[in-house]
């Protein structure tokens, strides 16, 4: 890969990020997408998947070891960030905790939205312990369950169960899927999803992000007409 010039685009580039910073970047975004609330831009699901393409290289030169195998370099690999994205819920889970119901009284920033921090809230009492598993496919919902679930006050031990599950789920399936499908289209078509990354993440950003953009707009009028008020907000 060759070292690509930065723009503000590459933010959301997931290539940009395995070409300048390799395997310890892919960690760090991961964790950040979950365990910093200002995280919640940085790409995840297409970047675990393009991920899963560069495996081999990523793992040779962040580990510095040549496994020997396509498959070890797959799994090692999603162990590692299914391990950084256990951290990262574990951080995001004590953030809820000791900050608590502050966040709600907080102004919006750049960096974050309150309106975002309500929808994972309406997600989760929706969905219960199991909003921390089905969280993980969703953007900006997945930046904000852990925090919420520390809020709401979601015992420990069921946390971390479903913090475990969501995150290997999340990791393995789509780093998987990324190497073995482009291998099998390579095989078999001589198709390199390498030269067509850009169609591939907009694929991916818009499979994931359907269920987000669902709830924004179908929930539009419950939020226009019920307004929030601090009768509503966790204690």
């Amino acid at each position: 890969m060759e070292f690509l010039q930065f723009t503000f685009k590459d933010l959301l580039n997931p290539e940009f990020y395995i070409a300048n910073g390799g395997l310890w970047l892919v960690l760090f975004i991961v964790f950040a997408e979950t365990g910093l609330f200002a995280g919640f831009f940085l790409p995840g699901d297409s970047l675990l998947f393009v991920s899963g393409i560069y495996s081999s290289e990523l793992m040779i030169k962040g580990l510095g070891v040549d496994l020997q195998s396509d498959f070890l370099h797959v799994f090692v690999l999603s162990s590692l960030v299914a391990i950084s994205g256990i951290i990262g819920n574990m951080v995001g889970y004590w953030f809820g905790k000791k900050s608590g119901p502050a966040l709600y009284k907080r102004k919006d920033s750049f960096f974050f939205k309150k309106k975002y921090l309500y929808k994972a809230h309406d997600f989760y009492e929706e969905n219960g312990g199991g909003t921390i598993v089905v969280a993980r496919f969703l953007p900006i919902i997945r930046t904000f369950a852990p925090i919420v679930a520390g809020i709401v006050g979601m015992e420990r031990k069921k946390f971390m169960f479903y913090n475990i599950v969501g995150s290997i789920a999340w990791a393995f399936s789509l780093i998987f899927a990324g190497h073995y499908l482009n291998a099998f289209l390579v095989k078999s078509y001589d198709f390199h999803l390498k030269d067509h990354l850009e169609i591939i993440i907009l694929i991916i950003v818009l499979i994931t992000t359907a269920p987000v953009i669902y709830k924004l707009f179908f929930n539009k009028k419950k939020t226009e007409t019920a307004p929030r008020n601090e009768a509503d907000l966790p204690e």
